[in-house]
């Protein structure tokens, strides 16, 4: 996206303002239209009810009706007329002549304007003429006497300048409130503005629009799958290797953006941490057969849960990783034990160099070279799987290193398995058993452990036998729980693991453990080789 040439704060009272000139613009016209109409309806309904007032006097009527021509209407009709400020009040016989005027001189003379006809001949109306006085609106009301006959008529007049002023000093009002307006606009519009841009962080629109794009790139490359749901557990992300995963999985929808999440995946648990604002972490899901590993974790913004997002990885693969990484482990810890017990060894024989006991040192090399030999050939001869015995003799060289006894007995041949996959689980179970062994000895006198090995009808048997400080029963059968154990904080995981892996080996898991009387792991797990595949 490009940059816009213009700042956020700027195209916000830009717009503003001019939506709010364009609104009063129309306003304007529309008011002072209105407002014309008002003043010129006000106007003539002023007029109207003067010339009603003073057809109705009793003076001017009877003055008409009398013929009188002394100076009674015309001062009762300077007095309307100062009293209601209109323009003139002009009272007429029925031959159309004045009986009173602003101008005094102009009484006794015709009527000007030839509008009054109608009002002669008994009809009330208004109309708009001009006269000596100007252009005006007019009111005219006939007079009638004591026995109801037309014995003159009024006529009420209302200069159209004043009109017009009115509307000038309206349309001037109209013009000071558009400007308040403006003013007003102008600030609400750049109040608007910083509000706005300190809701978005300080950003302007492309650096949001470029770091939008740029977190759905991101999102989307990630290997891992991503799926998020708002407050109301509808679906607002589904990455690119999410949508692969459940494709493999046999879900298949174009968009599942907006959907609820039960309807697109049911049994996410999504809903639930949404409700319980607890995260969930490394837990395993099948999905239609397909196994993945899943973190859920609650969106909490002001302390309150806005939603959801669950990251996953098909289990296959981090199964794979965890062999890699198994591998490597094994090799280095294997190798650091050989390391420290071959230094070891030979401080014994620079020991024996110096003292010059020449014969001893054949003798001790021997043992050594006897004693690798054997343990090395027991090991190969009886376990098949190269992984599985080199795993072996590095327990072994680290159970040395630590001033423990092992053994490694096998009653039986164990021959290879027909899957690579067969090997990590025995890696897995077998290596967190000795070490738990292991750790168990800790504080005990008589450090030794036993590994037993049988490989009968297809049916791989382990027993793992230590001298440690053993278990009540209460921690028995609670030590298969992940985060479940007697060392700390953080710990816990080794027996779940093995429990997890016997379990997706179909197989079983026995404890007998009794306190300050050591503890026995027995294990049986369905068992394939390479042979029987065959």
């Amino acid at each position: 996206m490009k940059n816009s040439r213009f700042k956020l704060s700027t195209m916000i009272i830009f717009y503003v303002l001019l939506v709010v000139l364009f609104s009063l613009l129309i306003t304007d016209l529309l008011i002072t239209e209105n407002t014309s109409d008002d003043i010129r309806d006000q106007l003539e309904e002023k007029a109207l009810i003067v010339s009603r007032s003073v057809a109705e006097s009793q003076v001017v009527q009877e003055e008409l009706e009398n013929q009188s021509n002394d100076q009674t209407i015309q001062d009762y009709a300077m007095r309307m007329q100062e009293a209601a400020d209109v323009l003139f009040v002009v009272v007429m016989d029925m031959e159309g002549i004045r009986q009173s005027h602003p101008n005094p001189e102009r009484i006794g003379k015709s009527f000007v304007g030839g509008d009054e006809e109608r009002v002669l001949n008994g009809e009330e109306y208004i109309s708009i003429s001009e006269g000596t006085l100007g252009h005006s609106v007019r009111a005219f009301t006939p007079i009638y006497g004591a026995n109801g006959e037309q014995v003159g008529a009024v006529s009420i007049g209302i200069s159209l300048d004043a009109v017009e002023a009115s509307l000038q000093r309206s349309h001037r009002n109209i013009l000071i409130g558009s400007f308040i307006g403006i003013l007003v606009g102008v600030i609400g519009a750049f109040l608007l503005a910083r509000y706005i841009k300190k809701s978005l962080f300080g950003l302007e629109p492309a650096a949001i629009a470029r770091i939008h794009e740029e977190r759905n790139r991101m999102l989307h490359s990630v290997r891992e799958g991503i799926i998020a749901v708002d407050a109301d557990a509808k679906i607002t992300l589904v990455n690119k290797s999410a949508r692969d995963i459940f494709q493999k999985a046999g879900i298949q929808v174009d968009d599942p953006v907006g959907l609820h999440i039960s309807d697109y995946l049911p049994h996410s648990m999504l809903e639930r941490v949404l409700q319980t604002g607890e995260a969930e972490l490394d837990e395993e899901q099948v999905i239609n057969g397909s196994s993945i590993i899943v973190n859920r974790v609650p969106l909490i913004v002001n302390e309150e849960v806005v939603g959801a997002i669950s990251t996953f990885r098909d289990k296959t693969e981090v199964n794979q990783l965890a062999e890699q990484l198994t591998g490597v482990r094994l090799y280095a810890e294997s190798l650091r034990a050989q390391s420290h017990e071959f230094k070891n060894k030979l401080h014994v024989l620079l020991g024996m160099i110096e003292m010059q006991s020449y014969k001893d040192v054949r003798s001790y090399i021997k043992q050594l070279v006897d004693h690798q030999v054997h343990e090395t050939d027991t090991i190969t001869s009886k376990i098949k799987d190269p992984a599985l015995a080199g795993f072996m003799i590095g327990k072994l060289s680290y159970a040395r290193e630590q001033q423990i006894q092992l053994s490694v007995n096998c009653e039986t041949i164990v021959p290879a398995p027909n899957d690579s996959k067969l090997t990590h689980e025995l890696v897995t179970i077998i290596g967190n058993l000795l070490d738990n062994a292991i750790e168990s000895l800790a504080s005990s006198e008589e450090k030794r452990i036993s590994l037993l090995l049988s490989y009968v009808d297809e049916l791989l048997t382990i027993e793992v036998i230590d001298t440690g400080a053993g278990m009540d029963e209460d921690i028995q059968e609670e030590i298969f729980k992940k985060g479940m154990s007697t060392k700390g904080n953080d710990r816990g995981y080794g027996l779940h693991l093995v429990k997890t892996s016997i379990e997706d080996l179909e197989g079983s898991i026995e404890l007998h453990s009794k306190v300050n009387k050591g503890t026995t792991f027995s294990v049986i797990i369905p068992y394939e080789s390479e042979v029987e595949k065959e």
